[in-house]
């Protein structure tokens, strides 16, 4: 019984920290969050304040995976649409910094 208690205990703990660890998952280019359209808004504003396009030199802050998030034409930046797209996905990173 103490036996199967403690393996118990330790699976429910372990369980737990994977839970923990796999809360962020904005690593390595890895889809996380989907951000609603009011977050993707406010991203969108800090990323791109002149409102055009987002480069791949300035999108490391906000992009996790540039290249998914580049869209079909794979043109070396972001536009709005590509970047409303990429929010639905989880590919942007919220900061409301």
């Amino acid at each position: 019984m103490r036996k199967s208690t403690c393996l118990c205990g330790l699976a429910l703990s372990l369980t737990v920290t994977c839970a923990f660890a796999q809360s962020n998952s904005m690593t390595s280019g890895r889809p996380s969050a989907v951000l609603t359209p009011d977050q993707c808004a406010q991203v969108w504003a800090k990323a791109v304040p002149s409102g055009d396009f987002l480069t791949e030199a300035n999108a490391a802050p906000y992009i996790v995976n540039f290249k998914q998030a580049d869209g079909p034409d794979q043109d070396g930046k972001i536009s709005k649409s590509e970047f409303e797209a990429a929010c639905a996905k989880g590919l942007v990173k919220f900061t409301d910094r």
